[in-house]
């Protein structure tokens, strides 16, 4: 059994106790509730303007795979913008509820960067070889989670607009879920 494979079928649902935790203990005072939804906002922000170019094709939680290498929007900054994205939720939303300062953050930053290496490793691997040297010249000039500034532009096949629509549809339950959580946070810190 690959590990890896399991951690990503089951991705969606790891941020659930951080996310439970981070209620339940918050704490928020104005400062940490204007920050942190900055911070949050903006990971939603390259998440939906990631997805409103790939669409639901990011939802699969099976088999790990891609019909086209996508490198338009925020893939020509950074390859994996959809978990840059998720990672500056978490931490927007962990400084928002101040809660349990600084070991949740600590534990859920140790956790998220584990995960995602072992994710991004293996759809590395199946973008290797579904893409082979059109991959490689992507992968030496994008960064895999640090973007960079200027916008990555090199010859490939496969080119694709942003669509709300196409983000939306993809974005639903991810929006739902930031709207909610946030929500409950703000609920706590104005019955505090």
């Amino acid at each position: 059994m690959d590990l890896r494979l399991k951690i990503f079928e089951l991705r969606s649902y790891t941020p659930i106790p951080f996310l439970v935790v981070m209620v339940m203990f918050a704490e928020p005072t104005a400062a940490t509730l204007a920050v942190g939804f900055i911070i949050a906002l903006t990971g939603e922000a390259i998440r939906f303007w990631g997805v409103s170019i790939c669409g639901s094709e990011t939802r699969t939680t099976g088999v790990v795979g891609a019909t086209n290498l996508i490198t338009d929007g925020p893939f020509g900054h950074v390859r994996n913008p959809l978990y840059v994205g998720n990672i500056l939720m978490y931490v927007g939303i962990g400084i928002m509820s101040n809660a349990l300062v600084p070991y949740l953050a600590l534990a859920a930053f140790i956790w998220f960067v584990i995960q995602y290496q072992l994710i991004v490793s293996r759809e590395e691997e199946h973008l290797r070889g579904a893409f082979g040297a059109e991959y490689d010249t992507y992968c030496k000039n994008v960064p895999r989670f640090i973007p960079r500034v200027t916008r990555y532009s090199g010859d490939h096949a496969f080119h694709r607009e942003p669509n709300v629509a196409r983000g939306l549809q993809s974005e639903t339950r991810t929006l739902q879920a930031f709207t909610a959580v946030i929500g409950l946070i703000i609920v706590r810190y104005l019955i505090r």
